[in-house]
């Protein structure tokens, strides 16, 4: 029902470079928001600040190759550069050394966390098998919201002939909330779809 008054909203609003949550979120849920919390100024409404995509490969780390194809799958999947993160410290029980390829992030800001959440909630989410809805209980306490992705095959860019190894990351939406009530209704209006009680 969100998607669709996206896509209403999408056709009233005049073609710009701005991406059709952005302008959703403009026409709607701010007003929305105002009415059903009381804020006394528009810059009160919580926004969506970024977008943080994390995958560890610690499974994969003796193995140069599957490093770099898990860094250019997320790279394909956000379009940003992604940054790979190393380890710290030293652990031998791991077998991991300081400075080691343990993983990749990428922070999304502006148009391309707004494409990328679009992305995410319109046609990565329906495509996950027996979806019932993502939770609504995984947010931190201070309104930012994290949920796990179990394959990369989801989003339309992994093309499934070229997938070695089906690996899953972490999302963080982290927006303007202050309580975890405001980002749940913030991220229920741009439509995340959550599970139905």
């Amino acid at each position: 029902m969100a998607n669709a008054k996206v896509n209403e909203a999408v056709n009233v609003a005049p073609a710009s470079d701005k991406n059709r949550v952005e302008i959703f979120y403009k026409a709607e849920v701010i007003q929305q928001m105002v009415k059903k919390f009381g804020y006394k100024n528009v810059n009160q409404v919580p926004r969506l600040v970024k977008i943080v995509v994390n995958a560890g490969l610690g499974d994969v780390k003796d193995n140069p190759k599957a490093i770099q194809t898990a860094i250019a799958e997320l790279a394909t999947i956000s379009g940003q550069k992604v940054v790979p993160t190393k380890a710290k410290k030293s652990v031998a029980n791991f077998k991991v050394r300081k400075d080691m390829i343990i993983g990749a992030k990428v922070d999304l800001r502006g148009k391309r966390m707004y494409e990328f959440f679009d992305k995410l909630v319109s046609i990565a989410l329906p495509r996950v098998r027996d979806f019932k809805g993502v939770s609504d209980k995984s947010f931190d306490g201070r309104g930012n919201y994290a949920m796990g992705v179990k394959e990369q095959l989801i989003f339309p860019e992994i093309s499934y002939d070229q997938v070695d190894l089906i690996r899953g990351f972490d999302i963080c939406v982290v927006t303007t909330a202050k309580t975890d009530d405001e980002a749940r209704e913030l991220l229920r209006l741009l439509g995340v779809p959550f599970v139905r009680a």
